[in-house]
């Protein structure tokens, strides 16, 4: 399902109005425009018919919800905000929010699976890629025929995107990259097809000007994967290390420019944090009615 064209140019009147009093603005579900009133509703319908009955055993059996991911690639889900050019939706983020809340109450795993997706693999690809690098890198994936992942976190630098370890090292002549080194903690690891890696390319520079970011294709030789994390929780969504030994990269798998690498995390996780927070917004009632369910139950069990 392809979802209205014509969105931004209404959305400002649409989402926010001024209260009486106050240089505040807030907005409700009661001010969404038509178009965000059918994403939030289809994805809703969507949660409650497809993934609510299923939510349980997918995260207690640690189950990929492939048949849920492909049906979000179909609806558009996969790649919201990604312009129709390219196989998305050619939404905004407001729209990806509601559609992350929504899909998000009915199955925590898909929901998260989703959002790494749209946000962390997707968004930078669209803002930084060339038109041939999108063509090849973007439009399979925002119309979910297959997966991407983020590959920034290492075992000894957490998120610091100054400082990885992992190496990127260019041929003089040939321009190919070779990567070495390990992400650790990757939402989507074992299920994703490529991956959006950050890697120092020039130790010279400070840390910030110092890494660029690469596309890798995650079947390339070198290229490996740590074992799932056994996961309190969201135990759909696979999260492991990736491995990369001396992995061969054409100079086209450069993403944007030499040394953007450090403007290109802090934006994507900027995005990112949109469908975190989208995400919680539903969890948060609903770990809420448990804990009030459950404290009645030991009252009235004395």
């Amino acid at each position: 399902m392809k979802l209205a064209r014509h969105l931004n140019a209404r959305l400002v009147a649409n989402i926010a109005r001024p209260r009486l009093g106050s240089s505040r603005y807030i907005s409700s579900y009661l001010d969404l425009s038509e178009e965000h009133q059918m994403i939030r509703d289809m994805s809703r319908q969507f949660a409650e018919t497809e993934l609510m009955p299923i939510a349980g055993d997918i995260d207690k059996d640690h189950l990929f919800p492939a048949n849920a991911v492909k049906q979000l690639g179909e609806l558009g889900l996969m790649g919201v905000s990604v312009s129709e050019d390219y196989g998305g939706a050619g939404m905004d983020y407001l729209a990806y929010a509601l559609a992350v809340e929504e899909i998000s109450r009915g199955c925590a795993s898909t929901g998260v699976i989703m959002s790494v997706n749209n946000s962390l693999y997707c968004g930078p690809v669209e803002k930084f890629g060339t038109a041939a690098q999108k063509e090849e890198h973007l439009t399979p994936y925002a119309n979910g025929s297959k997966l991407g992942c983020f590959g920034l976190s290492e075992p000894g630098n957490g998120s610091d995107a100054a400082a990885a370890a992992t190496t990127a090292s260019q041929d003089a002549l040939s321009g190919e990259w070779t990567l070495n080194g390990t992400k650790a903690w990757i939402t989507n690891a074992h299920e994703a097809e490529k991956a959006v890696v950050f890697a120092t390319t020039d130790r010279s520079l400070p840390g910030s000007k110092a890494i660029s970011a690469f596309v890798v294709p995650m079947d390339l030789p070198g290229f490996s994967l740590g074992a799932k994390e056994d996961k309190l929780g969201i135990r759909g969504s696979s999260t492991a290390n990736l491995i990369l030994e001396n992995v061969k990269l054409p100079k086209e798998a450069l993403l944007g420019k030499q040394g953007d690498g450090f403007k290109i995390a802090m934006m994507t996780l900027d995005a990112g944090r949109i469908g975190i927070a989208s995400q919680v917004t539903k969890f948060y009632p609903i770990n809420v009615c448990l804990k009030k369910k459950r404290g009645t139950i030991k009252m009235e069990m004395g």
